[in-house]
């Protein structure tokens, strides 16, 4: 017998995605401002991350920590690899 897979959609709150990441609330807040992630909700106390931030998120803290790079290159970076992807998709 095989079971069907289920993917299950989530959200996250800020401190949960801050501790998901190991990443600053000041840092995440940054990234929203610049665009690096998109929350549903107003102010951050009301913000949920969807499940596909987390992996974005966690690119983001990687980034900040391992080539110490602010908020506006991280967007930048982030924003040129979705590019990548995209093109890579066309080629295949």
């Amino acid at each position: 017998m095989t079971l069907p897979i289920v993917e299950v959609e989530y959200r996250l709150t800020l401190v949960e995605l801050c501790r998901a990441c190991n990443a600053r609330e000041e840092d995440v807040r940054a990234w929203v401002d610049e665009g690096a992630l998109e929350p549903e909700g107003r102010q951050p106390h009301d913000w949920r991350f969807a499940s596909a931030a987390l992996p974005r998120a966690l690119t983001a803290a990687r980034l900040a920590r391992d080539f110490e790079i602010d908020a506006r290159a991280i967007a930048l970076v982030l924003e040129l690899m979705d590019e990548i992807d995209r093109l890579r998709a066309r080629i295949a």
